[in-house]
Formats: C-alpha cells, structure tokens, sequence
C-alpha cells in the first residue's frame, strides 16, 4: 500500500495528498470527497478500501487516520450542483475544493482514478484505494462523512426514505420509497429520469 508513496519519498516529497470521493452512484444527497496528507514512512494497519472494510473497522480507522493525519481536510458538492454540472465535473470540483482547505500546499497527489484541476504534480491511479495507503486513507474519511450524514441529518430531514440504510444508492428499498413518497430536494433529477420512467411503467402494468 505504500509503493507510490515510497517511489515519491525518495525524491524528496514529504507532504503527498491522497484523494477520493464517495456517492458518485447514489441518486440521493452530496458527493463527498477528502484529501489525506500522512506522515512519511507511517504505515497505518488494516488501511483498505473503504469499500471492503466493515461499518465497525472504518469508523475505527476514521479516528486513527485523523489522530496521525498532518492535514485533512473533507468537502461537499450538493444534489442541485450535481444536476447542474453533472457528476463526473461535480466529483471532481469535490476533490479541488478538498485539496484547497487542507491548510497546506501538498506536493504532490496521488488521486483515485481521477483528475484534480489544480496546478500540481499529480498520478491518477486505478483502484488506488486498494493500492495507496494515503488514497485509502481519503476513501475512509469520505465514507464516514458521508454515511454519519446519512445516519442522522439526512435521516432526520427526510424519515421514511430509508437513507440511513441505502445511504442514497438505487436499492429496492430506495426506488420504492420514490415511487410512494417522490423525490426529496435533495435527490439528482439528474438521475432519476430511468428509474421514474420504470417505476411509472409498473404501476401501469
């Protein structure tokens, strides 16, 4: 997990910023991404994916990454911004805005299979939440964020949707609750159009 890292240390770079998004699929609530610059030579046990790590274990890992973290930082691009720009511009305008409020002028990035616009040296690299410690890092923080959010305030906002479990993604359970309830503010029109479309059609039927 720390080739990428190790690579860049030897030539000198001391403050590398991993960085990642989560919510890019969801139809519901902000794409989150965060930016993570660790310690040189820090090796952080049972750092992984988010994805493949349990609720329990990420949570765990969420307080040791920001115990050891020399700057974090965590941003938000909401639903209406979304629709506006798309998701794939919006994912990214996460990730610059991430970077911008670390409180320090990282070095280099090393970015999940993405592009940050800003003007600094930089790999995207795939699946690099399996295979950078600090891209990990920033996939752990942008996870918690985002599922607390969907665990209380979004929860709390919206009762009856389900998104403290679904957490905004296209379940069964999701799409049922569109069809009786409709869409909240913050779903992305964007993304519904299908889904509707479908819902609409069985009912017909």
């Amino acid at each position: 997990m720390l080739d990428y890292e190790k690579q860049l240390w030897e030539q000198g770079c001391t403050l590398i910023a991993g960085i990642d998004e989560v919510g890019r699929g969801c139809l519901f609530g902000d794409v989150v991404a965060a930016a993570v610059v660790l310690p040189p030579g820090l090796i952080l046990d049972g750092i992984n994916d988010s994805k493949k790590l349990s609720e329990k274990k990420r949570e765990e890992l969420y307080e040791v990454i920001i115990e050891h973290a020399l700057y974090w930082s965590v941003a938000r691009i909401d639903s209406a911004e979304i629709d506006r720009i798309n998701i794939k511009q919006a994912s990214r305008l996460a990730m610059k805005r991430a970077v911008q409020t670390l409180g320090a002028d990282p070095e280099h990035l090393l970015v999940d299979a993405e592009k940050v616009d800003l003007d600094i040296p930089q790999q995207a690299i795939i699946k690099g939440d399996a295979t950078s410690q600090s891209i990990a890092a920033a996939s752990i923080l942008a996870k918690v964020t985002r599922d607390r959010l969907c665990k209380t305030e979004w929860e709390m906002l919206y009762p009856g949707y389900g998104i403290a479990i679904h957490k905004g993604y296209a379940t069964k359970l999701h799409r049922e609750s569109l069809l009786t309830l409709g869409p909240t503010p913050m779903h992305r029109r964007s993304f519904l159009g299908n889904i509707m479309a479908e819902m609409e059609q069985q009912v017909l039927f």
